[in-house]
């Protein structure tokens, strides 16, 4: 197998990481992380949602998070919005990049977004519209493309019509999640088979929870079809409040453990990002997911990682 050279990793540990933490983080130490993240070399960080605070609480700061961390040059900050006026505040905050989300169900969009599939359609059309007017970077995401806690199966028709809608409006790239972490390798090869025929792997990244185990083989088989963009968090944080039984990402950790020990180039420093991990640890109270996190923290004295 030949293996790609590189991989970009999306974090979004600030955002989908945090948002279903039932601990308020502190707006400092929010931006504390985002500042140790920033450093990492990574160079795509999702730091926070810009929707109503009555909803998701635990991103309640979003205005005062995203003026008050140290931008990096060559980092691009994205937030995820859900309607214009998210997108107002958004910009002021001088955001890089707007996120806009939907999924491929129809119950999950109801219950995340609170409307039909039909009816979100306009409304990101406008996001986007707003966004590339405003000279900004434009990302979707389709949740639930290989399963909804409400309704079971996704149709790959549903997945198709949902990601061309996106594309039509002018995203730029287009993030397919396994929202509840159901998906296996064999139906991952399924569905990137079929979506391939239609949009450029350059164009697709990957969003797999780890719910079940099966995030880094779901990732290996991506990889082997083409996809070289992948969403993680850091410490294996995240899960959706609207979707039962959805727990965390992929971890950073893990997925760089398993790149750099396979010579895949991704810019980020392990050693960094260890540091980052022990500090919203000890922040959150609890062990993080990430079993090369856990496994690095018990080494005393030893060397925890370098850039590859």
């Amino acid at each position: 197998m030949k293996w790609p050279e590189s991989v970009t990793i999306k974090e979004v540990g600030p955002r989908d990481g945090l948002q279903n933490e039932k601990a308020f983080i502190s707006t400092e130490d929010k931006i504390t992380w985002i500042n140790q993240l920033s450093e990492c070399g990574l160079k795509h960080l999702e730091i926070t949602s810009f929707v109503n605070p009555k909803w998701i609480p635990a991103l309640s700061d979003a205005v005062a998070v995203a003026a008050g961390i140290t931008k990096v040059p060559g980092v691009t900050y994205t937030a995820l919005v859900p309607n214009l006026q998210g997108l107002e505040q958004a910009f002021k905050a001088n955001i890089d990049e707007v996120a806009v989300f939907m999924s491929a169900s129809e119950t999950h969009n109801l219950k995340n977004i609170n409307k039909t599939i039909g009816a979100t359609f306009p409304v990101l059309k406008d996001l986007v519209r707003e966004t590339i007017s405003a000279g900004k970077l434009s990302r979707g995401y389709v949740s639930t493309v290989f399963g909804c806690p409400y309704e079971g199966n996704v149709d790959i028709d549903a997945v198709i019509r949902v990601s061309e809608t996106l594309f039509e409006m002018g995203i730029a790239e287009l993030s397919l999640g396994d929202t509840i972490g159901v998906a296996n390798p064999k139906q991952v090869q399924e569905v990137l088979e079929v979506l391939l025929k239609r949009f450029p792997a350059d164009r697709l990244a990957m969003h797999f929870h780890d719910t079940r185990g099966t995030a880094l083989a779901n990732i290996l088989v991506s990889l082997e079809m083409g996809i070289t963009i992948f969403d993680s968090s850091l410490g294996g944080l995240g899960g959706c409040p609207y979707a039962p039984g959805a727990s965390g990402n992929v971890a950073t950790d893990d997925l760089l453990y398993m790149l750099h020990g396979m010579g895949i180039h991704t810019g980020a420093d392990q050693q960094k990002l260890t540091s980052a991990s022990q500090f919203i640890q000890e922040k959150l109270g609890r062990p993080l997911p990430s079993k090369s996190f856990q496994a690095a923290s018990s080494l005393l004295g030893g060397k925890l990682g370098n850039t590859v």
